[in-house]
């Protein structure tokens, strides 16, 4: 009894810590990318706070998931929500950008009822990937890491700025705040991780793959402008195609995922980190396979099943937005 007492000591003591990863921040419970959501995360305890970022005209990475001003979310410098898609984030300086409040779900929009949970911070505004930066600097957390995803779209490339000028004011913002070593950037458009393998080695590139749906970005038949000349067919997998880019961790949506292809990106080095998985189940499940993270708009829920399957949790930093 002694001994096995002993040896499930050690096993728990050794267990390997899940990346818990807060999407946006925690999207399920304050306003999208915002200071306030950061702060909510860092709170909970998270590992990873994931974010989204743009260029504004006069070169500012920004935190947002849209290129462009977001009518499900956003309210113009008269107050009122924007009637239809506003203009890009690119054609806009940093200070027109801060005229919109970004505090609140639009509840004439679908996109509301997603998120009955999410409380609203009125005069909430779209920050500087500097200001978050800040914010983690006071909360005196010096483990957290940024996941940064660049929102680029080959398919729409008047609505940002190209994918190599992004890619280099990304990385110019980060060792400006001599954050690389806690820093992984992110996209579905794998032209901008090239820049960054190339430019930034010093910066592990994350491969976000959907095989379905408005984000879908893989072609097992032909070419895609989204995989930089990396084709299915040539590799035979996902996970090889991933390994072939040059990429550190394969961040697949976690509908897509299975079990073995869990072992088989495991197999070549890769980490796994899905996403946006919201459900206790699903988590579980994930964790099972043993996936290396997970990126949820609920970090709560994260937290809390990670602790029930006995792994190692982050600790809290409180901070004020």
């Amino acid at each position: 009894m002694r001994l096995i007492a002993a040896t499930l000591l050690l096993v728990t003591s050794s267990a390997i810590a899940l990346d818990i990863q807060g999407h946006r921040g925690a999207r399920g419970l304050l306003p999208e990318n915002t200071l306030p959501a950061f702060a909510r995360a860092l709170e909970i305890g998270v590992t990873t706070l994931e974010l989204d970022c743009a260029i504004t005209k006069d070169g500012v990475v920004v935190v947002s998931h849209d290129p462009v001003l977001n009518p499900d979310i956003a309210r113009g410098p008269d107050g009122q929500w924007l009637r239809e898609t506003g203009p890009a984030i690119w054609s806009l300086t940093f200070e027109e950008l801060q005229r919109y409040d970004v505090g609140r779900l639009n509840p004439a929009r679908a996109y509301a009822k997603r998120w009955p949970d999410q409380q609203a911070v009125d005069g909430t505004r779209v920050p500087r990937l500097a200001d978050l930066f800040a914010l983690v600097q006071r909360s005196g957390n010096e483990t957290v890491r940024f996941n940064i995803e660049t929102k680029i779209s080959p398919l729409e490339p008047a609505r940002t700025v190209g994918p190599d000028d992004f890619a280099r004011k990304l990385i110019a913002a980060v060792r400006a705040a001599k954050m690389e070593r806690r820093v992984v950037i992110q996209s579905f458009d794998w032209r901008t991780l090239s820049v960054v393998q190339k430019e930034a080695p010093e910066i592990p590139t994350v491969y976000l793959t959907a095989e379905s749906g408005s984000a879908a970005n893989l072609n097992q038949y032909g070419d895609s402008p989204w995989t930089a000349g990396i084709r299915f067919r040539d590799h035979g997998s996902v996970p090889r195609m991933v390994k072939a880019a040059g990429g550190a961790v394969w961040s697949p949506s976690f509908g897509d995922l299975t079990r073995e292809a869990v072992k088989e990106a495991r197999s070549l080095g890769l980490k796994v980190v899905p996403w946006t998985v919201n459900h206790e189940l699903d988590m579980r499940r994930l964790i099972d396979w043993g996936v290396d993270g997970i990126i949820s708009d609920r970090p709560d829920l994260l937290r809390r099943v990670a602790g029930e399957a006995g792994l190692p949790l982050p600790p809290s930093t409180p901070v004020k937005p």
